[in-house]
C-alpha cells in the first residue's frame, strides 16, 4: 500500500537565524566559567587566535569549521555544560532572540507545521531555546563524552551545509513529512541545500550570497528584527 504524505514541517536554522548569536558566543560563555576548558583566559586568547582559520575553514566548508572548532571542547565536564547552558539561555541567547523569531514559529504551528530546529550549533545549548519556542524536534551537533568529559569530537552525522539537507530528508521519511508541502527558513548562503530540500525556502535576514540566490529564485525574504 502506497506511503501517503501528509505531513508537513518547518525547519531553521538557529544562529543568525531565529538569534543574534553563534557557536563562537557559546564557547566563549562556558570557557569563562568552566576551568576545564584548559583555563578560562587561555581559551579565550585561543579562540581570538584562531578566528583566521575559523574564518578560512567557514568559507571553503562548514563542516570543516565544525570539526576544528569543537575540539576545543576537550576535556569540558558534559554535567557542567548541561547546567551552563540554562544559565546561557537566560543571560546571551533569549536577550539576543530576533524580535519576530516567536512570532514565526507559532504562527506556522498554528498552521499545522511540525517544527524544527537544524542547526550546527550543540544539542545541550539549544535545548533550553527549543523548549522557550515550543518547538517538536531538534536535530544538532553533539559531542562526543568519554567518562563525563567532551573529547573533542563531534558525533556523527555532522550537522552542516549539505548535511542538514540530507538529514532533513531523513527525518521526513521517518516522519511521514512531505517535503515538497514543508518550509525551511535560513539567512546564510551555506544553507542553500537545506533550503531547497523542501518546497517553501526562506531566506531570513540574508547574507549578500543568499540574498541573491533569493532574487534570482523568487524566494520570500523576510527580516526578523
Amino acid at each position: 500500500m502506497p506511503n501517503h504524505r501528509e505531513k508537513t514541517a518547518a525547519f531553521y536554522d538557529v544562529d543568525g537565524t531565529l538569534i543574534k548569536t553563534n557557536i563562537v558566543h557559546s564557547f566563549a560563555f562556558y570557557a569563562l566559567r568552566q576551568p576545564e576548558l584548559l583555563k578560562s583566559f587561555l581559551k579565550i586568547t585561543q579562540t581570538t587566535l584562531s578566528i583566521p582559520l575559523f574564518v578560512a575553514a567557514d568559507v571553503i566548508s562548514r563542516k570543516w569549521f565544525n570539526e576544528i572548532f569543537y575540539k576545543m571542547y576537550r576535556g569540558a565536564s558534559e554535567d557542567r555544560l548541561v547546567v551552563l547552558a540554562e544559565e546561557l539561555f537566560d543571560k546571551a541567547i533569549k536577550p539576543n532572540l530576533y524580535a519576530r523569531s516567536k512570532g514565526l514559529i507559532e504562527e506556522s504551528r498554528r498552521s499545522g507545521c511540525r517544527q524544527v530546529l537544524v542547526t550546527g550549533a550543540l544539542d545541550f545549548t539549544v535545548k533550553p531555546l527549543a523548549r522557550y519556542l515550543e518547538v517538536d524536534d531538534v536535530i544538532a551537533n553533539r559531542l562526543e563524552f568519554v567518562d563525563g568529559y567532551a573529547n573533542g569530537k563531534l558525533t556523527k552525522p555532522f550537522i552542516a551545509g549539505v548535511t542538514k539537507s540530507d538529514v532533513i530528508r531523513k527525518y521526513a521519511d521517518e516522519n511521514a513529512i512531505d517535503l515538497s508541502q514543508s518550509y525551511a527558513y535560513s539567512d546564510s548562503y551555506s544553507d542553500y541545500p537545506m533550503l531547497t530540500v523542501v518546497g517553501h525556502p526562506t531566506a531570513v535576514n540574508p547574507d549578500f550570497r543568499l540574498r541573491s540566490v533569493a532574487r534570482a529564485y523568487h524566494w520570500p525574504m523576510i527580516n526578523l528584527n
